[in-house]
């Protein structure tokens, strides 16, 4: 498979390296992965988000950085799809399809994560278009892409501040600006980056939807499909951790036999197994809500929040298994407990998740509904 043939062989070293991964980029678009849950008619492959997430935990198996070259790009791709306007969406589908056009999610600021009411980025209107202003961090895709998901204030003075944000799509051009690489702990080989918008011309026809004051909710539809990559991709790292560990387990040997023959070692591994599976079934979940069309917030943090602690949780006790040869870089399990703080924080902090997920429930039962939707 793709995943074990072409990004296997070179994950260690890139990784190492920090070298952005270009060759795998080349052949993620000939297999038409740019354009996954894009539809056919738009000319992508038209996956359902089960299948979505099945591949990108497979990616993620093998190098959990590569499936995130992948997230921020779908993200802007279907907010454009199910948000944009059909003469957006006949123009940027395809193109993001094909990867002629990708790039990623322009959402956080240097003094607005999580608190998405709290970014400065302004859109002014200017004749025809609008000027942009402002600061966004942690962009994925921010140096080598091309196309990006914008969110800005429209209105400054909108009470509450989320009635005066639009979403806008923005193509590279004057006044975009890359500050820098930001250096990190894990997700090496690909890029996150700083940027900055001076006074950047945008057409009025790239606002998403063609009306301002909508893209609050805009980007908290589109993020539902980034929770469900990072689920995926957490339970993609927590079955490498796992395997990586069941297999050192059963090679090691201690006090004469093997130290999978320990109970102590055993009982890391059930847990790790079981935990796994758990976070596949509620990713799988999210995904087939998503794949209906309804609403997954709260399926899509649940998966998020799970996977995610289990990926982490998985890629400490792998290391621990591993001992001392689990803290050098002759085995891959440093690297899975590196990259697995990323996907913790990643598209929305775990502690909002919890107030996400807490909220849809009582929601729910302030409107009569099943709180977890386990009913008949």
């Amino acid at each position: 498979m793709f995943a074990e043939r072409e990004i296997r062989p070179l994950a260690a070293a890139y990784e190492r390296e920090d070298r952005y991964p270009f060759e795998l980029v080349e052949k993620m678009k000939e297999m038409g992965l740019f354009g996954a849950i894009i539809p056919q008619e738009y000319g992508g492959l038209g996956l359902d988000y089960v299948t979505y997430a099945r591949i990108i935990e497979e990616i993620a198996r093998v190098w959990m950085s590569v499936a995130g070259i992948l997230n921020s790009h779908l993200i802007m791709a279907w907010a454009v799809l199910t948000y944009g306007t059909e003469a957006q969406r006949r123009h940027y589908l395809p193109r993001f399809a094909t990867g002629e056009r990708r790039g990623g999610l322009c959402l956080t600021e240097p003094d607005a994560g999580s608190d998405v009411q709290g970014i400065r980025t302004t859109a002014r209107r200017d004749g025809d278009g609008y000027r942009l202003n402002g600061a966004k961090m942690f962009i994925t895709n921010g140096r080598y892409g091309d196309t990006y998901l914008v969110l800005a204030r429209t209105d400054p003075a909108a009470t509450p501040p989320r009635r005066g944000m639009s979403l806008f799509v923005v193509e590279k051009g004057p006044g975009f600006v890359v500050l820098r690489d930001i250096p990190k702990l894990g997700y090496r080989g690909v890029e996150t980056c700083e940027i900055r918008f001076e006074d950047m011309y945008v057409p009025a026809d790239n606002l998403v939807g063609g009306e301002e004051g909508q893209g609050f909710r805009q980007v908290l539809g589109a993020l539902e499909v980034g929770r469900i990559n990072v689920a995926a991709r957490g339970v993609g790292l927590a079955r490498a951790a796992f395997e990586a560990a069941i297999r050192y387990a059963d090679q090691r040997r201690a006090f004469g036999q093997p130290i999978a023959e320990f109970e102590l070692i055993q009982k890391k591994l059930a847990w790790m197994a079981t935990k796994i599976e758990a976070a596949r079934l509620l990713t799988l979940r999210a995904a087939e809500r998503k794949a209906r069309g309804e609403r997954a917030d709260l399926e899509a943090g649940m998966a998020k929040l799970f996977a995610t602690e289990t990926a982490q949780e998985a890629a400490l006790e792998a290391m621990r298994i591993h001992g001392g040869y689990g803290y050098t870089e002759d085995f891959p399990v440093e690297r899975y407990y590196r990259d697995a703080p990323l996907l913790v924080i990643g598209e929305g902090t775990n502690e909002i998740q919890e107030t996400v997920i807490a909220r849809q429930l009582l929601r729910r039962l302030r409107a009569g509904e099943d709180p977890g939707g386990w009913g008949p």
